[in-house]
């Protein structure tokens, strides 16, 4: 067998360009070896399977402001508790959010590991919050509800 038939495969014929590009990285056995494994690939599809929804980019952009609790997010949203359920179930599982319990009540944040870990959520969702009041710049108390537009 010839060092081209190595890079490329015996019977694979290929443009020149590709060709060398192919034999620079160790030919077709070497750009396997770079591939990651199984279940990084798993982790990476369920983190875009996550992120490919605009209710759940939206959720994602609403804890970037702050924690908030479900009623929050729903009222927001305006969506059935059911719907809200499974896109949080969504969030949670692919640890991009954590809740913590207050009390009676279970506030959504992000998760603190996976915002350190994964900078690409931040400018991800950084572009969502133009024009986003933060509770500081915010015309509404806390406590009170936001008024009819």
């Amino acid at each position: 067998m010839t060092e081209d038939e190595k890079c490329r495969g015996a019977s694979m014929p290929l443009p020149p360009d590709v060709e060398e590009s192919l034999c620079r990285c160790g030919g077709i056995a070497g750009l396997a070896e770079q591939l990651p494994d199984d279940a990084a690939l798993k982790r990476k599809s369920a983190l875009h399977r996550a992120l490919a929804d605009p209710f759940r980019l939206k959720i994602l952009a609403m804890l970037s402001v702050k924690p908030l609790c479900v009623c929050v997010i729903k009222e927001v949203l305006s969506i059935a508790d059911s719907k809200l359920s499974y896109h949080l179930s969504v969030l949670k599982k692919a640890g991009l959010i954590v809740g913590e319990a207050q009390g009676n009540w279970i506030r959504r944040c992000l998760g603190a590991a996976d915002s350190r870990r994964r900078p690409e959520l931040k400018t991800g969702t950084s572009g969502m919050r133009a024009g986003v009041r933060t509770r500081e710049s915010s015309p509404w108390p806390e406590t009170s509800s936001r008024p009819a537009s």
